[in-house]
């Protein structure tokens, strides 16, 4: 394994090119189309901010420096002769950084990330007392909106996130090798925290005392916080808030056998969910309990949860929202997780 202070080249030297040049998206299919509890490649939303990196996997370094007593550099063969670790978490997309957060996207699914154990690589570097703050490097670069000419695509997260246990430096989606598109060969994985964190072809990790100033850390990614009056302090967009989706059964809006009507759907969110309440009279009363199955695993997959409600012949609209383990609540309109809704027809 690497040695205190070795370093085995630039990292950078890894890249081969970018393609497409700019901002890439592929739409998701929406939660009620997901019916696997884990989510296929193919059914997943991509998006990257300047492109996709090809990487040359034989070149790959990853370098851990900063405010450590021991930084490395450390190579795609040495990265597999760790201890390997698979989280399976829910990941979601914010959406754009420069909209308003008004819109849910549901953008959305339930994948089983494997790799090394983030705390594992931060332990070998030993954080020095100072570090607060893990700032993460990819391997894209160019223009995104109005910052022009980006090195690289960084983030950063509280070192105490890091070390919780949960984020994975990955190199594998689902038991299969990850893609370029899918941030291949390397990506940091953020379990609770919005996609946009999960730093795709990662190289460099490094701790630090404040927050990155970089572009995607400053000008995009930071909202305004809701608990906030005065709607004047920014928070940076880390936490993913409660959030829920309905699906009817059968698993599509339309006409259902009554009166007794089976309600399911999928809740997640940073803090486990703890309950979801479900209304029939257009969120003016919350009367249903849903059911809710805890994580199986740890607290970031996605949760099922189901109802039977008793409904008369007729349209009815049914809107659920999710409460997690902190006691915070789905909104009912104007935010990015806003509850969501569905009609339904019961017949005889």
């Amino acid at each position: 394994m690497p040695q205190a202070g070795e370093t085995q080249g630039n990292e950078r030297d890894a890249l081969i090119r970018i393609e497409p040049k700019g901002f890439f998206y592929r739409p998701p299919k929406l939660p009620n189309q997901l019916t696997s509890s884990i989510t296929d490649e193919d059914d997943l939303f991509i998006t990257s901010h300047m492109g996709i990196a090809i990487v040359d996997r034989s070149s790959w370094r990853l370098v851990v420096d900063g405010l450590v007593e021991q930084p490395f550099t450390i190579c795609w063969d040495e990265l597999l002769q760790l201890p390997k670790s698979t989280v399976t978490a829910f990941h979601e997309c914010y959406g754009s950084p420069i909209k308003p957060p008004d819109t849910n996207l549901w953008r959305i699914g339930n994948v089983a990330w494997t790799g090394v154990s983030l705390d594992t690589l931060l332990g070998m570097a030993k954080p020095k007392p100072e570090a607060q703050y893990v700032w993460s490097d990819g391997l894209e670069h160019g223009s995104f909106f109005e910052a022009k000419d980006v090195d690289r695509y960084q983030k950063d997260m509280p070192l105490t996130k890091a070390l919780r246990g949960g984020c994975l430096v990955a190199y594998e989606f689902n038991g299969m090798p990850l893609s370029a598109k899918r941030g291949g060969p390397v990506r940091l994985i953020v379990p609770g925290y919005y996609g946009t964190n999960s730093v795709k072809w990662l190289t460099r990790l490094s701790l630090q005392e404040t927050r990155s100033k970089g572009p995607f850390t400053t000008i995009y990614y930071n909202e305004v916080d809701p608990t906030d009056p005065r709607e004047i302090r920014k928070r940076p967009c880390w936490d993913v808030e409660p959030n829920s989706f309905l699906l009817t059964t059968p698993s599509s809006e339309g006409e259902i056998q009554g009166p007794q009507v089976v309600i399911a759907g999928r809740a997640w969110g940073a803090s486990a969910i703890e309950k979801v309440t479900i209304s029939v009279r257009e969120g003016g009363e919350w009367l249903e309990k849903a059911s809710i199955r805890p994580p199986e695993r740890k607290q970031y997959e996605w949760q099922d949860f189901e109802t039977a409600l008793y409904l008369p012949t007729g349209e009815h609209e049914i809107m659920a929202r999710a409460t997690d383990k902190a006691n915070n609540t789905q909104p009912t309109s104007g935010r990015r997780n806003h509850a969501h809704s569905i009609n339904i027809v019961v017949r005889e």
